[in-house]
């Protein structure tokens, strides 16, 4: 990763909650379709930039991958579910323009099955992922949500799946302990 010191350390994310994580792509079905195939490919970057021009939309981080030569697709992580769907649905985005303009193909017969497009969206909860990185600069769920020192959430994968913030539904509820006088305040 160009402009990424790597770190001579190991780190774990430092994602608090649920996390929202979106899969996108397309597969190129016929090569020789470009004029097909062509827009779908380039349209991905422009929604990226769109979205790192307004943080506040909910885009944390992405990854760009390939998986074949025909098989190109994104890794998205987002603030929530609904910071995605709104994006997804608001009128003033390139997205919104992008997927009338296939649905109206579609609508038309003028698909012709060149190109196939697919997404998977996640809302992980909170004890339900857990990450490490050895010498690496911060990458995918580490990147979105920033990295610690492996030994904060701890050294064993089992360990950093128990991790649980203070933050959110867990906060609420170890409040309630607390009021009750079932836990001393402060552990």
């Amino acid at each position: 990763m160009p402009g990424k010191a790597a770190t001579a350390t190991r780190t774990t994310a430092a994602a608090e909650g649920d996390v929202t994580v979106l899969l996108i792509g397309m597969r190129i079905n016929h090569f020789w379709a470009v004029h097909h195939w062509l827009p779908v490919f380039l349209a991905m970057p422009r929604m990226l930039r769109e979205l790192a021009k307004d943080p506040e939309r909910g885009l944390l981080n992405h990854v760009l991958l390939a998986a074949s030569p025909r098989t190109y697709y994104v890794v998205q992580y987002w603030e929530s579910k609904e910071k995605l769907y709104a994006y997804a649905h608001s009128p003033d985005t390139f997205h919104r323009r992008a997927w009338a303009a296939v649905n109206g193909r579609e609508r038309k017969g003028a698909v012709r099955g060149h190109v196939g497009l697919w997404h998977e969206a996640y809302v992980v909860p909170e004890g339900s992922y857990e990450s490490i990185y050895a010498d690496m600069p911060a990458f995918g769920l580490a990147a979105a949500h920033g990295q610690v020192p492996l030994e904060r959430r701890g050294r064993r994968a089992r360990d950093r799946f128990a991790y649980r913030s203070h933050s959110g539904a867990g906060e609420r509820a170890r409040k309630r302990v607390v009021a009750r006088g079932e836990l001393p305040d402060g552990d």
